[in-house]
């Protein structure tokens, strides 16, 4: 099960990363890790970069909202998603997040 942890801040869970696929996926779990298979080879951050962008575009969030918080280089990594408001979160926001990130698993 993914484990997805809510703070002040925003929304902390686990990433699993298989670089060098042959296309860019939501491959489901890893342990209790999102597992995700991206095309960029793991060099210079690459993959760090490309894993930011595609989970981007699959959560409909700004890139800048997104930071690999540990794991910078290995393939298991943890990523916290930033509330885009700068005064807190509205009270909807952490469980459309947590909802967001759920859906990923069961495409």
């Amino acid at each position: 099960m993914l484990n997805i942890q809510e703070n002040s801040s925003g929304v902390t869970f686990k990433v699993y990363i298989q670089p060098r696929s042959s296309k860019n996926m939501i491959a489901g779990l890893h342990g209790d890790a999102l597992k995700i298979k991206l095309k960029a080879p793991p060099v210079d951050g690459a993959a760090n970069k490309m894993c930011i962008e595609y989970l981007a575009k699959c959560l409909k969030v700004p890139k800048s909202s997104l930071e690999i918080i540990s794991g910078h280089t290995s393939r298991t990594k943890r990523l916290r998603i930033h509330y885009t408001s700068r005064k807190g979160p509205s009270q909807t926001e952490p469980e459309q997040l947590i909802q967001s990130i759920l859906s990923l698993t069961n495409p």
